[in-house]
Order: C-alpha cells, then sequence, then structure tokens
C-alpha cells in the first residue's frame, strides 16, 4: 500500500527527514513511533500530499504522490494532530459538507454520512455543534471525516493527544476496527498506544528510522539479554553453587521466596535461551520447580535500546 524510498525533506537547511525507506502492507496498522521533533508529523505530510519532499519517491496504491497527487489524495484519508473541524457546524452537517468536497454525489454521501456516524459512534450527536462537543467527540469527527470517502489507506496524526483514559480506549478500539477494510498509518510518541493498537512499528530518531518490525520480532531481537526468572525448592547453597558454575549463566541474584523456595533471577549469555538447561538441572537434582519465565521487554525498553546509541551522540 505504501513504498517510501530514500525520502529527504529540508526546511531551510534543517534536515526533517533524512533519507528513509519503508513500506506498508495493505491491512496492516503501523505505528510511526518516536520523540517530538523526530519527523513523524513531517513523514505524513509528505505521504498525504500535503507537503512536497525534497527528494525520493513515495507511492501509494502504486501511485506517485508527487505526480498522481489527486488520485492518491481520494485514496487517503487523513486526521491531522490538531484536528481542524469548523466549531459553528452540526456534526451531520459538517460530515456532508465534507464528502462533498471529497468528491461524492449527494446520495452517496448520505448514505456515508449515515454509515461513518454510526461506525464512529455519533449517530446521537448528529445535530449537536461541533464546538460544543467534548475533545473525544471531535477526534471522533475528525475520524468519521477521514473515513467518509471510503479511502483505502488512513493516516492519523497523534490521534489520542488530549484525550482523558475513556476516550482513548473508545478510540483506540474504533482504529483498532478499521484494519478489516482499510490499511492505517499513526504517528504518535506515546508508546502504550502503539504497543496496543499495531501491527508493527517504524521507530523514528532524528528524522532516520532505525528499526521496522512487528513488536514481537523486536522482542526477539531483545530477548537474549532477557532475564530468566526461576522458582526453585532447593538449598541456597546448592543454587549458588550450579549458577557460579553455569558458564550459560552471566549473572544471577536469588532471593528467598515463601517456603523452601528460591527466586533465582538470572541473566543469560547474549543469545541464549537458559530456560531448557534450567529445567533440566532441576529435573537431573529432584528440586521442585514452580515457576521458569523470561521477562518480557516493553515497547518502552526496546525503544530505548533502539534510540540509545544516537542519543548519546546527539547529547
Amino acid at each position: 500500500m505504501i513504498q517510501v524510498s530514500n525520502l529527504t525533506k529540508r526546511y531551510g537547511g534543517r534536515t526533517a527527514v533524512d533519507d528513509i525507506s519503508f513500506t506498508v502492507a495493505p491491512g496492516e496498522i503501523v505505528g510511526l513511533l518516536g520523540p517530538n521533533g523526530a519527523g513523524k508529523s513531517t513523514t505524513m505530510r509528505v505521504l498525504s500530499g500535503f507537503m512536497p519532499a525534497t527528494s525520493g519517491t513515495v507511492r501509494v496504491a502504486g501511485l506517485d504522490v508527487f505526480h498522481d497527487s489527486d488520485e492518491v489524495r481520494r485514496r487517503i484519508g487523513y486526521m491531522p494532530e490538531n484536528n481542524p473541524l469548523y466549531p459553528e457546524m452540526r456534526v451531520r452537517e459538517y460530515l456532508k459538507f465534507r464528502a462533498r468536497l471529497k468528491g461524492l454525489g449527494w446520495k452517496n454521501s448520505r448514505a456515508r454520512v449515515d454509515a461513518v456516524m454510526e461506525q464512529c459512534a455519533l449517530t446521537d450527536a448528529s445535530g449537536r455543534v461541533i464546538g460544543q462537543l467534548s475533545k473525544g467527540y471531535k477526534q471522533r469527527v475528525g475520524l468519521a471525516d477521514a473515513l467518509v470517502h471510503e479511502p483505502e489507506l488512513i493516516i492519523l496524526d497523534e490521534p489520542t493527544i488530549g484525550l482523558d483514559p475513556q476516550q482513548i480506549r473508545s478510540v483506540r478500539a474504533l482504529i483498532k476496527s478499521l484494519a478489516d477494510k482499510h490499511t492505517v498509518l499513526i504517528s504518535t510518541h506515546i508508546l502504550p498506544e502503539v504497543e496496543m493498537m499495531c501491527s508493527r512499528v517504524l521507530i523514528m530518531l532524528g528524522g532516520k528510522v532505525l528499526a521496522s518490525d512487528t513488536p514481537e520480532n523486536l522482542q526477539r531481537r531483545m530477548a537474549g539479554g532477557s532475564q530468566i526468572i526461576a522458582e526453585i525448592a532447593a538449598p541456597e547453597s546448592a543454587l549458588r553453587a550450579v549458577w557460579e558454575n553455569l558458564p550459560e549463566v552471566a549473572s544471577f541474584n536469588l532471593t528467598a521466596a515463601d517456603g523452601h523456595y528460591f527466586r533465582c533471577a538470572l541473566t543469560p549469555r547474549a543469545g541464549l535461551d537458559l530456560r531448557p538447561v534450567i529445567f533440566g538441572i532441576a529435573r537431573e537434582n529432584d528440586w521442585q520447580l514452580r515457576e521458569l519465565t523470561r521477562s518480557r521487554h516493553s515497547l518502552e525498553d526496546i525503544y530505548m535500546q533502539v534510540t540509545k546509541p544516537t542519543t548519546e551522540e546527539v547529547e
């Protein structure tokens, strides 16, 4: 659905996007993750045709964004960070107006407005003035606007910013439901949102893409340094002797648990999975093993690991 090759955007001597390349397949929900100033919003604006690139190529559904801009815009629904709505208009009136601007005929626009208002849970608010709506309802109106012309690609720039937890949950559920019929690209600096909504993550910093993969694959890439937690009923001295002499263990920590159990936090040497080894040792010594897990890195851990070298260079 999206093919970006060597995209660069400069503003008067400052490089906002620096020679990035990535693809997004149809039906994916992809999170563009990075701090403010990473180049996310600039990338979104170039993709949606609102801003020209300095160099590089961008294709949406096989069409060049720069040479086929009108046709590309028909295939894109875009909600920018500062959701631009007409506060004096009523919800249904605004959506019908937007549908007509996007080329829908009179009859089709009425049908699509009804459909997106139901999809975005706006039917009960159809006659309300937009300026009197809560921030959460305004975000829903922006999403309905992005969806009204049935685009193949939905681009959302910070869609949950400024919302309360209940509003975030509602908008998140709506976005996740879009993957059935649309490709979705979300720009955000809120890590939990990416973790809960997206099937793939693009991590940006300083205008560059530092990583592009599924959260699961990023977890696997970091799994070699994950601690293994084992709760074993065995003498403390015997456990210490085993871990000190086991070459696969880089370091360990023992703490007493309830009963005769000790909680062993084991850090493996790079690239090793200690769980089969630990299980074998417990069975060989007839030790009771009631927990054997590998700690899971959060997306925040992954993000900090991916961006750490560049961050240190900048500082």
